[in-house]
């Protein structure tokens, strides 16, 4: 048993803040919900409500308001349904062969998405409670609707979701993460075998991945502050502009490419061959640099007007174009085949550099970076 938690354990995540609190918020809301119609309204099928106000505490209040619509739809679609079912064959058992089918259809050809289910769900409930005479089909579409305002009242009111903080620590991740992968080529390139080269193109895959997050984390910061009344109450850090996603696009690949070419040399059935000792100490001199300039970019990221990290990437910069003239002066050492890899290994570096520069090497305009 022990060993087996063990296994599963790295896969299980402490829940965040973010998580706790619409978690809490939508136990809130049915429980509200509940208490409106059960209690006050004394409403016989008070499921409904709780139900409705559950599943509308969504991550943002564009989302809350937009599923509204779309569960009220089904859940009076499937009501009635159930009802109109009912009525005309007098039987439960033939009303439900009658209503799900048409239900479930409905369900799935409307633009609702996963809000669909509620048709043939409402249905069954409607049909096994026995209450679909038609004052009963009135409480049930009013149950549905106070459980929807009260889902979306406390999704806008109680700490309406706002994800610029989420945007902000994907973009954070992408110079953190090039820095380590560029760290650990500059200290592997002098003796590197295929399994290690492996990792670094599987390094350098992740950094797209952490790419195709962020763009989802910036659509999820788009639409939370949509229709949202506690964006400007609530302390949020501004994401930086979609010109940082496009400059950390294109280091992404550039490390891509240039692992995938260290990857092809040090495999046996490929027959490339590696550059020769001294051009490879260079390029991991380089590559350190290169590692320096992104970590310099994160600090940046937090605070663009820090002078300090302005030089230190700049000095990294220069550090790694004198390094990349010293591998150039190495290709005429090189044999025919590996000047071939060398020159790809050099415009790889050299488009990294051009990439992680600011535009006109001016320093002032590392902000556009940021």
């Amino acid at each position: 048993m022990k060993a087996a938690f063990a296994r599963i354990a790295p896969r299980l995540h402490r829940p965040d803040r973010y998580q706790v609190v619409q978690s809490l918020k939508a136990a809130a809301a049915a429980i509200i919900a509940w208490a409106l119609t059960g209690w006050w309204l004394e409403a016989p099928m008070a499921l409904m409500a709780p139900w409705a106000a559950v599943a509308l505490v969504q991550g943002t209040v564009f989302r809350s308001l937009r599923t509204a619509v779309q569960i009220v739809l089904m859940i009076t679609a499937g009501t009635l349904l159930a009802a109109g079912a009912a009525a005309f064959t007098g039987n439960t058992m033939i009303a439900v062969v009658v209503a799900l089918p048409l239900a479930t259809l409905l369900g799935n050809l409307a633009p609702v998405g996963g809000q669909g289910l509620y048709a043939p769900t409402t249905a069954l409930f409607v049909l096994a409670y026995g209450s679909y005479s038609w004052p009963a089909v009135g409480h049930r579409l009013l149950e549905t609707l106070v459980g929807a305002a009260v889902g979306i009242a406390v999704n806008a009111l109680v700490l309406p979701p706002v994800h610029a903080l989420h945007v902000s620590r994907l973009a954070s991740a992408l110079p953190r993460g090039s820095a380590h992968l560029l760290r650990d080529l500059a200290d592997g390139m002098e003796d590197y075998d295929a399994l290690r080269a492996e990792q670094w193109n599987r390094g350098a895959n992740d950094l797209l991945a952490a790419l195709s997050e962020l763009y989802v984390g910036r659509g999820w910061d788009s639409e939370s502050s949509r229709l949202n009344p506690g964006r400007r109450l609530r302390r949020w850090t501004p994401a930086p502009s979609t010109d940082w996603d496009i400059v950390w696009a294109r280091v992404a690949n550039r490390l891509l490419a240039l692992t995938l070419t260290l990857w092809e040399t040090a495999t046996e059935d490929r027959g490339l061959p590696r550059p020769l000792g001294r051009a490879r100490h260079e390029l991991g001199r380089l590559l350190a640099a290169a590692a320096e300039v992104c970590e310099a970019y994160e600090s940046l990221m937090a605070d663009g007007t820090d002078q300090e990290q302005r030089d230190r990437r700049d000095s990294a910069l220069a550090d790694a174009r004198r390094a990349l003239a010293a591998v150039k002066e190495q290709l005429h050492a090189q044999g025919p085949d590996t000047v071939a890899v060398l020159g790809s290994l050099i415009a790889d570096c050299h488009a990294l550099l051009d990439d992680l520069t600011p535009d006109g090497g001016d320093a002032e305009a590392g902000e556009q970076h940021v």
